[in-house]
């Protein structure tokens, strides 16, 4: 069993707070990187959620560190011109010689977000459908050589560069579990991410279908990584680490955390407790989990997702 695990910068946490500086977030990834984690997370929200804007805080991340990993969890794509997108990609892409992974999401149906669609002058409507022809488009110009396009973007021999460390790009791991998202992971995508709603078992049975769907297109399944996004609370007594992971997810979503749970893959529980539990993700076949704690204390937490990395292993 492939033991991989990273860790969620708290980008979202500090801003709640009045936190804005970035030096502390940067210094994060440099102890999660000295501790032997497998790579950091940052998400993205333009004003639904605010936080730092996260391929500006990878791209520094890549010039700072030598092995560690570092992704989108997950970028919305829409809200971005792909060209550009493109073109900011294939460059940290060289910075970090190979270490960025592109996760994408499509962006949940709630007002917040429907205001940052209409704020950055993108319609919420067909954001699915636009999401794949960005990535299309994004991976023709990632292979180099004139490019022309005719659709939502309109692109007339043009050459991107700098190409690309990654040959054809960075990794594009999708987000979401409804059936329609398993089956553009298992087509289209070099990875699955998905944050929830169950916990291994239900993500298992997620994942069956989504190598299923890569069978099916002729595609290798072992090609394509199976990853989780998830939340834990960690207390060696069960009822403060519950009321821990319910306080964060209700000041951080505001609504219920009995709702939120039902979205998300979450748990709590001792340190021996949440390590078992998220065994159960790589028995399941999971390649890598990304794991967000319950805010505070980020070193430690650090500390004690390596220590339990050390015992999956």
């Amino acid at each position: 069993m492939t033991v991989s695990l990273g860790y969620l910068l708290p980008t979202r946490e500090r801003i709640m707070v009045g936190v804005h500086d970035t030096g502390p977030i940067l210094a994060l990834a440099d102890r999660a990187e000295a501790l032997g984690l497998d790579a950091v997370w940052i998400g993205d929200s333009l004003l639904a959620k605010p936080r730092h804007e996260p391929l500006a805080l990878i791209a520094a991340i890549a010039g700072r560190t030598r092995r560690i990993r570092m992704g989108t969890a997950v970028l919305l794509p829409m809200l971005r011109n792909p060209v550009l997108l493109a073109h900011q990609a294939a460059t940290i892409d060289q910075i970090s010689e190979g270490r960025m992974i592109l996760g994408l999401g499509t962006a949940r149906d709630i007002p917040a977000i429907r205001g940052e669609f209409t704020a950055a002058g993108v319609p919420f409507d067909k954001r699915i459908g636009r999401m794949m022809e960005q990535v299309r488009l994004m991976r023709a110009l990632w292979a180099g050589g004139p490019v022309d396009w005719d659709g939502l973007w309109t692109v007339r021999g043009a050459e991107l560069a700098p190409r690309p460390f990654t040959p054809g790009g960075p990794p594009i791991w999708g987000g979401g579990a409804a059936p329609g998202a398993l089956r553009r992971a298992g087509r289209s995508f070099q990875g699955w991410f998905p944050s929830g709603p169950g916990g291994p078992a239900e993500w298992g049975a997620c994942w069956q279908q989504v190598q299923a769907h890569a069978a099916e297109a002729g595609r290798d399944p072992a090609e394509v990584t199976g990853a989780a996004y998830v939340t834990v609370g960690v207390h060696d007594d069960r009822a403060r680490a519950e009321a821990m992971l319910d306080g964060y997810l209700e000041r951080y979503y505001l609504q219920p955390a009995a709702r939120i749970r039902a979205q998300q893959y979450c748990f709590a529980g001792s340190r021996a407790a949440v390590t078992g539990w998220l065994h159960g993700f790589f028995a399941a076949g999971a390649g890598h989990l990304s794991v967000r704690f319950t805010g505070g204390e980020d070193e430690r937490q650090m500390e004690t997702l390596a220590a339990m990395r050390e015992a999956l292993a």
